[in-house]
Protein backbone atom coordinates (compact mmCIF):
# COMPACT_ATOMS: atom_id res chain seq x y z
CA UNK A 1 0.00 0.00 0.00
CA UNK A 2 2.65 2.28 0.85
CA UNK A 3 4.72 1.63 -2.41
CA UNK A 4 1.26 2.31 -4.31
CA UNK A 5 0.96 5.77 -2.62
CA UNK A 6 4.35 6.53 -3.31
CA UNK A 7 4.40 5.89 -6.56
CA UNK A 8 0.94 7.84 -7.39
CA UNK A 9 2.98 10.51 -5.33
CA UNK A 10 5.79 10.35 -7.14
CA UNK A 11 3.90 10.52 -10.60
CA UNK A 12 1.96 13.61 -8.69
CA UNK A 13 4.89 15.35 -8.49
CA UNK A 14 6.57 14.93 -11.73
CA UNK A 15 3.10 16.40 -13.48
CA UNK A 16 3.52 19.34 -11.08
CA UNK A 17 6.88 20.02 -12.21
CA UNK A 18 6.31 20.21 -15.71
CA UNK A 19 3.47 22.46 -14.54
CA UNK A 20 5.83 24.30 -12.48
CA UNK A 21 7.61 25.39 -15.48
CA UNK A 22 4.58 25.94 -16.85
CA UNK A 23 4.33 28.46 -14.80
CA UNK A 24 7.83 29.74 -15.03
CA UNK A 25 7.33 30.20 -18.60
CA UNK A 26 4.01 32.37 -17.59
CA UNK A 27 6.10 34.39 -15.16
CA UNK A 28 8.87 35.54 -17.92
CA UNK A 29 6.15 36.82 -20.36
CA UNK A 30 3.86 38.34 -17.54
CA UNK A 31 7.38 40.46 -16.63
CA UNK A 32 7.55 41.13 -20.63
CA UNK A 33 4.44 43.91 -20.92
CA UNK A 34 5.29 45.24 -17.19
CA UNK A 35 9.10 45.83 -18.57
CA UNK A 36 7.68 47.45 -21.42
CA UNK A 37 5.45 49.52 -19.59
CA UNK A 38 8.37 50.50 -17.36
CA UNK A 39 10.04 52.02 -20.63
CA UNK A 40 7.12 53.57 -21.89
CA UNK A 41 6.16 55.94 -19.00
CA UNK A 42 9.84 57.33 -18.75
CA UNK A 43 11.01 55.56 -15.73
CA UNK A 44 9.43 57.61 -13.64
CA UNK A 45 10.10 56.81 -9.35
CA UNK A 46 6.50 55.88 -9.43
CA UNK A 47 6.28 53.69 -12.60
CA UNK A 48 9.60 51.86 -11.07
CA UNK A 49 7.99 51.13 -8.24
CA UNK A 50 4.52 50.15 -9.82
CA UNK A 51 6.76 47.73 -11.93
CA UNK A 52 8.91 46.22 -8.92
CA UNK A 53 5.75 45.40 -6.85
CA UNK A 54 4.58 43.89 -9.96
CA UNK A 55 7.68 41.98 -10.82
CA UNK A 56 7.46 40.67 -7.24
CA UNK A 57 4.32 39.39 -7.42
CA UNK A 58 5.13 37.25 -10.26
CA UNK A 59 7.78 36.43 -8.67
CA UNK A 60 6.07 35.40 -5.41
CA UNK A 61 3.67 33.36 -8.00
CA UNK A 62 6.76 31.59 -9.32
CA UNK A 63 8.70 30.62 -6.06
CA UNK A 64 5.92 29.62 -3.81
CA UNK A 65 4.66 26.67 -5.64
CA UNK A 66 8.35 25.79 -6.45
CA UNK A 67 9.26 25.67 -2.36
CA UNK A 68 5.43 23.35 -1.78
CA UNK A 69 7.10 20.74 -4.21
CA UNK A 70 10.14 20.56 -2.82
CA UNK A 71 8.21 20.24 0.56
CA UNK A 72 5.95 17.57 -0.90
CA UNK A 73 8.78 15.61 -2.71
CA UNK A 74 10.65 15.56 1.21
CA UNK A 75 7.48 14.06 2.58
CA UNK A 76 7.40 11.35 -0.57
CA UNK A 77 10.95 10.35 0.00
CA UNK A 78 10.48 10.64 4.43
CA UNK A 79 7.66 8.25 3.44
CA UNK A 80 9.75 5.94 1.40
CA UNK A 81 12.36 5.88 3.99
CA UNK A 82 9.68 4.86 6.89
CA UNK A 83 8.48 1.75 4.63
Amino acid sequence: MTAELSSLLGHLLRAGGFLLVLNEIRGLVMAGPVLWALVQAGCTLAAVYAAVCSLLGILASVLIPLFGLRKLDKMRLRAISQA
